[in-house]
């Protein structure tokens, strides 16, 4: 599946973004979804994961109660809805696909995910 990531941009810490991701695919919802992020000079880091029903949804400690994933099949879709943003969430944002239609689903590793959208760089000052 080619994936599409975009809604990057400047934001003031506080504010807030939402970002887009669109898959090629058809068969979009036999996926499980995920959203990573690469800081300058750090390792790419899971912020979020969603099973394919959009039912369950996973998310990394620095982001819990701030960051929203949420995904629309019939469009072939997956957000990330970023409120109280801080200058830590600087970094280029990656969406990521895994073949997998399990309702228990659960993947947070790089190496989990074989299709990767180009990135989208969000930057918050402070």
């Amino acid at each position: 599946v080619q994936l599409q990531a975009c809604g990057g941009g400047l934001v003031q810490a506080g504010g807030s973004l939402r970002l887009s991701c669109a898959a090629s695919k058809r068969a979009f919802s036999r996926y499980y979804m995920g959203w990573f992020r690469q800081a300058p000079g750090k390792e790419r880091e899971f912020v979020a994961g969603i099973t394919w029903s959009g039912v369950t949804t996973y998310y990394a400690d620095s982001v819990k109660g701030r960051f929203t994933i949420s995904r629309d099949n019939a469009k072939n879709t997956v957000t990330l809805q970023m409120n109280s943003l801080k200058p830590a969430d600087t970094a280029v944002y990656y969406c990521a696909a895994r073949p997998d239609y399990s309702p228990t689903a659960y993947y947070t590793s790089e190496a989990d995910f074989g299709s990767w959208g180009q990135g989208t760089e969000v930057t918050v000052s402070s």
